[in-house]
């Protein structure tokens, strides 16, 4: 889910989401679980990628134009025209290739920038991927139910998941979290990123309520704390 205009959580957003958690909790044996991150990757590879292309497109710019790039090099040098030797012109080449690369690298190193390169696709997989990996860490298995379900919210992304354990995603399928998505996305886009994780909560309580009823004993098994990476 695309989301727009995040901020930073405050102690507020904390203690909303917090609240919500243990609310969403008395009526259901579902365990819920609520990160947010600043960022979930830091795309160093696409830089490399992008600063790659930018050497290849020199290259390609040469062969299409040798006698403008020359002419570039006869003027730097004083004006004086002569016939190079194709090692001089190879050397030149992988020079001109290995300033481009560099150059566009150092310019990617600009994360804003880094990000708005990145495809949307591929934030999509790897917020999904991070979300699945904490998931596994500290929310799959464990609970006695298999009844944990994680809602993770990537800042700088802008995206946002929920990850469900076995016994959940059995009988809850993601189209199912739905209106918690839109509760989410709706107040982020507004700027109140905790009201929008505490909505989203609220939302998953009534579908785990529906599901997962609140047993005779059902011990509080995960944190109910936003967690804050």
């Amino acid at each position: 889910m695309a989301l727009h205009k995040i901020n930073r959580m405050t102690q507020a957003d904390h203690m909303r989401v917090t609240e919500a958690v243990a609310a969403a909790e008395l009526h259901t044996s579902g365990e819920i679980v609520t990160i947010v991150t600043d960022l979930s990757d830091h795309y160093e590879d696409i830089g490399l990628f992008w600063a790659s292309v930018a050497a290849f497109l020199a290259f390609a710019a040469y062969g299409l134009f040798p006698d403008f790039y020359l002419g570039l090099v006869d003027s730097v040098t004083g004006g004086w025209a002569h016939d190079y030797s194709a090692g001089e012109i190879m050397a030149m080449i992988f020079v001109a290739m290995a300033l481009k690369w560099v150059g566009t690298w150092l310019i990617l190193k600009w994360l804003p920038l880094r990000l708005a390169l990145t495809p949307k696709a591929i934030k999509m997989a790897r917020v999904r991927a991070r979300a699945i990996s904490l998931f596994k860490v500290g929310t799959e298995a464990k609970t006695v139910g298999r009844t944990g379900v994680l809602l993770y919210l990537s800042m700088k992304e802008h995206r946002a998941e929920i990850v469900a354990d076995e016994e959940i995603a059995k009988l809850v399928t993601p189209e199912i979290w739905g209106d918690a998505m839109v509760a989410l996305i709706e107040r982020v886009k507004a700027g109140q990123p905790g009201e929008g994780m505490a909505e989203a909560v609220r939302q998953m309580g009534i579908v785990l309520a529906e599901h997962f009823p609140k047993g005779h004993e059902n011990p509080n098994e995960l944190p109910d704390r936003l967690i804050e990476l």
